[in-house]
């Protein structure tokens, strides 16, 4: 019973650290949208901004997780990016029905996703 708890506890932190993960990138994604409309930003700089959100909230979601392991935490810190990006696949896939992009472009945001969650764990 006492193992059943902790590996309940486990798959929590996960949950915990992608839940505030997605929040991040919510809310960093409602600010990308309201600069957008004020400062009319062109294709290139927006680009450049969601790359850094993804970044931005792996890292957070790895430091969050890292706290809640204490060991190996920079392998949880970049398990929790990939499960970051893979969810992020199945959303993109669920609204569009397809990838938009090419496989460059999903091996490059998969990387910056497991990186972000990775440099979040070995900081914590």
């Amino acid at each position: 019973m006492e193992k059943q708890l902790r590996k309940d506890s486990k798959v929590m932190w996960v949950l915990k650290a992608l839940l505030v993960s997605y929040i991040i990138t919510g809310i960093l994604l409602l600010i990308l949208t309201f600069l957008m409309y004020k400062i009319e930003l062109n294709e290139k700089s927006v680009a450049a901004a969601i790359i850094a959100v993804y970044l931005v909230s792996t890292l957070i979601g790895g430091i969050i997780i890292g706290k809640f392991a204490r060991v190996k935490r920079y392998l949880w810190g970049m398990g929790l990016g990939i499960v970051y990006f893979g969810l992020l696949l199945l959303i993109t896939l669920g609204v569009y029905r397809t990838l938009n992009g090419n496989a460059a472009n999903l091996m490059t945001t998969f990387i910056l996703c497991a990186g972000g969650g990775m440099a979040g764990g070995m900081l914590s």
